[in-house]
């Protein structure tokens, strides 16, 4: 049933760019949160309240259905994510903050992804490769290589994001989706999950720029958010501007 819920938004996205929803929340039932459930991986990290999935797993039922409900009294408020330091590959003494989560933010994460990817991936760019499904890197190398085998190239523009996800502005994160997605108690729970803050050593870090990294939302936050500062920009105007280079030289 989510699957051809899901499938339907998608459809209506894909058809009109301008389509507006202006009721997600209705997904969010025991069903569909049951699936989120079963989607994590129960190895991965714990959250800052110690739950792990099997912990969470015993009397699932009745959790599920608790949640659904304080979800529709607007009474379900996120936990702060427990930050955890990942050494970065070939820079020694360099890490990266990897956010985790607590069980049952997962679940409502691994929903708002869900709702989100079906109305933003049909409107992504067929050039855009990172946190999509179905598409990696390698992916990404091979169609450079054919595009670059089958056209002539003058210029390559390369930009590199320094901490994007820690950059991102939240507030107009939030005004692209409201343009979208029209359900207020799903912006809501957004800007829950954005104060929600972050536990380092035991202190509470609340920021009012960017998104956490290990959140199964932020990915695909970081994609609507870059979908319409780059992406679109680089195809309505960076485009428009090389002179005398056709547009699909510009890709």
């Amino acid at each position: 049933m989510t699957t051809t819920k899901l499938e339907r938004i998608a459809w209506l996205s894909a058809r009109d760019r301008h389509n507006r929803f202006d009721n997600v929340m209705h997904l969010f039932t025991e069903e569909n949160l049951a699936e989120c459930y079963r989607s994590l991986d129960g190895r991965k990290a714990v959250g800052a309240d110690g739950v792990t999935k099997k912990m969470y797993g015993e009397n699932l039922e009745d959790k599920l259905k608790d949640l659904v409900e304080r979800m529709r009294r607007m009474a379900y408020r996120p936990g702060a994510s427990r930050e955890v330091l990942i050494p970065k590959p070939g820079q020694a003494g360099r890490t990266r903050s990897l956010g985790i989560s607590n069980l049952e933010d997962k679940i409502v994460q691994g929903m708002m992804h869900k709702v989100l990817e079906a109305i933003y991936e049909p409107l992504f760019l067929g050039c855009s490769y990172g946190f999509r499904p179905g598409r990696s890197a390698h992916d990404a190398v091979r169609d450079l290589h054919r595009h670059l085998y089958s056209h002539r190239v003058d210029t390559v523009i390369d930009v590199d994001l320094s901490r994007y996800f820690d950059s991102i502005d939240q507030q107009l994160l939030l005004e692209m989706i409201n343009k979208k997605v029209g359900d207020r108690r799903f912006h809501r729970y957004l800007c829950r999950q954005f104060t929600a803050g972050v536990l380092r050593d035991g202190e509470l870090s609340i920021r009012e720029d960017g998104v956490v990294q290990g959140s199964l939302c932020s990915p695909i936050l970081a994609n609507i958010f870059a979908h319409e500062v780059i992406d679109e920009w680089f195809e309505d105007t960076v485009k428009r501007h090389c002179l005398r280079i056709p547009d699909q030289a510009c890709h």
